[in-house]
């Protein structure tokens, strides 16, 4: 009688410098929309719980933000959560833009896993990107000693993931399941619909004004029956009032905007309709104050 091998489970830090491709590498793995994803870099704020079940591994991929140079309090949470995920995960990838190679921020985290004893892998993402005629020699990076395993992957295209879910579970402790079968995540849907909001601000404004901006949800109601409306309150958090009349645009033109986008999205997430208020704050607390940027989930 054959034996079935025995079952593992463990925790799968993604790290790597902003616009790395960490949330859409999630996203695929998962099979799930689950962080948001925009052309701009720092949009990941916290970490991210994603789990997928199988029957012969549970994988906790924990989505992170990229390291934010600066020292402002949101700066200082963003790279303690970085940290602590590199510290606590029982195994780690460091991705690399393969069309921008390795960087500072790449060596940082290199130290951060090496000081830690935490074991890593080096993911190339974006490889569906890079030029017919790449010089095959510039990968993997000199620079990137110690990792267990080099692999390369197109998230969008869906190559090279079941190549790099093999090497995670290879190297993941035995342990029976850490959560259901069928949990997505431990974030609550109310937090999830406030990020879509904040994807959709992000996606509708321009310039640096939606990293000065936060979504506070101060009301989430689920329908009582089947087929009902999920009603959704959210405050957008700005630091000054030119910002608010930014947001708020011509007659409401650019908040109406972003409410419908983001609806949409959460329609998606909850599987029905959405009702979805948003109104514009002025709170000039949030950026520099830490208690505040707890309260909004980004620790």
């Amino acid at each position: 009688m054959t034996r079935r091998p025995a079952h593992r489970a463990g925790v799968v830090g993604i790290l790597g410098p902003p616009n790395a491709g960490k949330s859409t590498l999630l996203n695929a793995l998962l099979g799930e929309k689950l962080a948001i994803v925009t052309h701009r870099p720092q949009t990941t704020r916290s970490r991210i719980l994603g789990i997928d079940s199988r029957p012969e591994a549970q994988i906790l991929f924990q989505d992170t933000p990229g390291l934010h140079e600066g020292t402002r309090p949101l700066n200082e949470a963003i790279n303690a959560a970085v940290a602590e995920a590199a510290r606590d995960c029982d195994l780690a990838l460091l991705l690399v833009d393969r069309r921008r190679g390795w960087t500072k921020a790449h060596a940082a985290l290199q130290a951060q896993l090496v000081a830690a004893g935490t074991p890593w892998l080096l993911v190339g993402t974006k490889q569906d990107r890079l030029p017919a005629k790449a010089d095959p020699r510039t990968w993997p990076p000199p620079e990137a000693t110690g990792a267990l395993d080099v692999c390369s992957v197109s998230a969008l295209r869906g190559e090279g993931l079941e190549a790099l879910r093999e090497a995670i579970v290879a190297r993941l402790p035995q342990s029976p399941p850490l959560h259901p079968a069928d949990a997505l995540t431990d974030r609550p849907l109310r937090w999830l619909a406030g990020e879509l909001v904040r994807e959709a601000l992000f996606e509708e404004l321009e310039q640096e004004l939606p990293h000065a901006s936060a979504v506070e949800v101060t009301a989430f109601e689920e329908p009582e029956q089947e087929g009902g409306v999920t009603r959704i309150e959210a405050n957008v958090l700005v630091a000054r009032s030119s910002q608010k009349r930014i947001v708020i645009g011509s007659g409401g033109a650019v908040i109406k905007r972003i409410g419908t986008r983001a609806r949409r999205e959460i329609e998606q997430l909850v599987g029905g309709r959405v009702h979805l208020e948003l109104w514009v704050k002025i709170d000039p607390r949030w950026l520099a104050n830490q208690r505040r940027i707890e309260e909004l989930g980004y620790r």
